[in-house]
């Protein structure tokens, strides 16, 4: 029998978990195997809540190589080349640190689609903050997008697509989520597992330091007054390292003398060896007094810990490990060789001639889930029933004002900070289109790329929000001429110990399942965020499930000039960015829209149903065309007007005119919110 004695370290465990430790143990742990089964059973690593619900995403089809559970999902798009791709969320940290938080998102998501094998070619930053007005809101916008800026630019990686919401509910958590592409041939795929025992293990890259040591626990738990206290676990980037670290990888993979490689991101060391040996069902040794450090003194729960950045693991055959460490020395990548894979089916730690750590790897990989409870909130129903407002009469008014509100407003502030052009891939850039697109230089054909979420439809409705998310993603790519091939989310929710918070993730990862099967387009990888909650005000964040979505475009010649789907500020705001980025009139007769009942004028102009895009084609016989195409298809089009060579934006009915704007106007006032918010001159 196990005694209860004092654990010797603070740990996050549940009074029910730190049993179940010692019961799988059979002894009192020592004080670093506390602290690796606090991160490796944290939230953030094990998904101990929200696993259960995952399993109800379809996540397979004949494109998809590898799906969840590895560093990034990986789908063939023909000719011998697959993408690999990833999102992760970064909140915590950018919510008490910006610049830091944001720029290490980046480092961490490129480690993963370096990790396949895969070159990261692309940068996607889904974010979002609390009211454009307020102060607080002003210092982490600028200095997220700032750190996104200066890390990406510095490694080479454009940043081609993203989307910025505002809301009130983001206030104290801000949402920073960070998505990472790569190519690889199919038959050079790597995989994080540690199957040869006798590999040597070098860790390689920055240097090992007390930064970032608790930031998987810090992730799991509720933002406070006291937060300022965990800005330790915030850690700290270095992308020129990255630089290096990227083309050394690659070249040392091209080899042959690697059998597996991971990063080390959240949990550091521990997560990555403990998850390599459990997916390869091996055993490792690590020497802790090898580690190249960057602080004199550090114990061995600190070096277990730490979630320093730009580091990476090798298992490594050592018949080859001269020619791999000679790759290393020649970039000038600093490296250790920390121990080796073993067939003892444990992960032995040791430091200074002691064991300090001896646990099978599953015990950490595989944390026991938690059924948590699931309860509708009980405003829901109140807000479904608020009666509709009162018809506006100008309808113009209010066009001019949607267009300047910070959600529908021109995000140029924020990509001009990117260099989206690097590489000579990008074909579509930022504010250009629906979705970005980037040639595969190597096959001729292209990639289109989209993040989409809508917050406020997931607080008021998360089956349908979630469902919405893919199928807003889907209509972008599809927007640009690519087949949806399969994506990527990442679910950022409040405490999941509340039954509502609970209600509304499992709800939305429903929603999403459900649009999933229906469109046939797999989920392959993702990730989870809660405690996205202000433990002062108990304020979570608004529901926010972003879809991160993979097209393939295998011509990029079509019968289509420009196409533009309805989301946020329906028919009226699409119509009108249209005009605006093409700087040209439009003259649309609103009676012709296929409607499913007589509606509302209001709702006609800015309802956001899905399921709709605007095209325009050059020709009438490809206007005849393409209405053959979408009867054939069971799909309702009409055509609703024309574009013109002067600055009038008109919208009739009947021969009445409902709106009558300037392009011109609108351009203006569309352009100008987001600037004179951050006072920027």
């Amino acid at each position: 029998m196990v005694k209860n004695k004092p654990i010797p370290v603070k740990v996050n465990l549940t009074p029910k978990e730190i049993r179940m430790v010692r019961k799988l143990l059979g002894r009192e742990p020592t004080y670093v195997e506390w602290g690796m089964f606090d991160i490796m059973w944290s939230e953030h690593c094990s998904y101990k809540s929200s696993k259960p619900i995952l399993k109800k995403l379809p996540t397979s089809s004949p494109k998809v190589l590898v799906g969840p559970g590895y560093d990034s999902g990986i789908v063939d798009v023909g000719d011998g080349m697959a993408v690999a791709f990833k999102v992760e969320s970064h909140n915590h940290p950018s919510a008490i640190e910006p610049y830091n938080g944001a720029a290490t998102g980046i480092g961490g998501i490129v480690r993963d689609i370096l990790a396949t094998g895969a070159r990261p070619i692309l940068l996607i930053d889904p974010l979002r903050f609390g009211k454009l007005e307020t102060g607080r809101t002003k210092w982490l916008f600028r200095y997220v997008v700032k750190g996104i800026g200066d890390y990406g630019n510095c490694i080479g990686v454009p940043t081609v697509a993203g989307e910025v919401e505002f809301d009130e509910s983001f206030e104290t958590n801000c949402l920073v989520n960070v998505a990472c592409y790569g190519l690889v041939r199919k038959d050079k795929i790597f995989l994080a597992r540690f199957d040869k025992p006798g590999d040597i293990l070098v860790l390689i890259g920055g240097a090992t330091g007390r930064d970032g040591i608790h930031g998987v626990t810090f992730a799991s738990k509720t933002i406070s007054e006291e937060s300022e206290e965990d800005r330790p676990a915030v850690q700290i980037g270095d992308p020129f390292t990255k630089k290096l670290l990227i083309e050394a990888v690659l070249e040392v993979l091209e080899t042959g003398y690697v059998d597996g490689v991971k990063d080390l991101g959240g949990g550091g060391l521990t997560c990555t060896t403990s998850e390599m040996a459990a997916k390869g069902g091996t055993g490792v040794e690590i020497i802790l007094d090898n580690l190249h450090v960057r602080e004199e003194g550090m114990n061995p729960y600190e070096l277990m810990l730490s979630e320093s950045q730009e580091r990476m693991l090798l298992a490594v055959n050592p018949e080859g490990l001269s020619k791999v460490l000679g790759v290393l020395e020649k970039y000038e990548i600093p490296y250790s060789i920390i121990g080796k894979v073993t067939d003892s089916g444990k992960l032995i730690v040791k430091f200074k001639d002691e064991i300090v750590a001896s646990i099978p790897p599953k015990y950490l990989a595989e944390a026991p889930t938690i059924k948590r409870k699931a309860k509708k909130p009980l405003n829901l129903e109140k807000l479904w029933r608020i009666k509709k407002p009162k018809e506006p009469k100008n309808f113009s008014e209010i066009l001019y004002k949607l267009v300047s509100t910070p959600n529908i407003a021109c995000k140029e502030w924020v990509y001009q900070q990117y260099d989206h052009e690097v590489g000579v891939r990008t074909i579509l850039k930022p504010g250009d289109s629906d979705a970005a697109v980037l040639r595969i230089i190597e096959t001729g054909k292209a990639i289109a790329v989209k993040a989409d979420c809508n917050s406020r439809h997931s607080y008021l409705d998360p089956f349908n929000g979630g469902a919405g998310a893919l199928a807003e993603a889907s209509r972008n790519v599809v927007c640009v001429g690519a087949e949806p091939l399969a994506y990527t989310d990442c679910c950022n929710f409040g405490n999941p110990e509340k039954p509502e918070v609970f209600w509304q993730f499992k709800r939305g990862v429903e929603g999403l399942a459900y649009m999933s099967r229906k469109l046939r387009i797999p989920c392959v990888g993702g990730n989870v965020s809660f405690y996205n909650e202000d433990s002062e005000s108990k304020i979570a964040v608004k529901p926010s499930l972003v879809v991160v979505i993979l097209g393939l475009i295998e011509n990029l010649d079509g019968l289509v000039t420009a196409a533009h789907d309805c989301s946020k500020g329906g028919l009226a705001i699409a119509l009108a960015l249209m005009a605006i980025k093409g700087k040209l009139g439009v003259k649309v007769d609103l009676s012709k829209i296929p409607t499913s009942k007589p509606i509302r004028m209001d709702e006609l102009l800015f309802s956001e149903s899905h399921s709709r895009i605007i095209l325009t084609t050059s020709t009438k016989e490809n206007a005849k065309q393409i209405l053959k195409i979408a009867n054939k298809k069971g799909a309702p089009a009409n055509l609703v007007g024309k574009v013109t060579d002067d600055d009038n934006f008109t919208l009739t009915f009947d021969g009445r005119k409902i709106v009558e704007c300037s392009v011109t106007q609108m351009e203006r006032f569309w352009k100008e919110t987001i600037p004179k918010a951050l006072e920027v001159r």
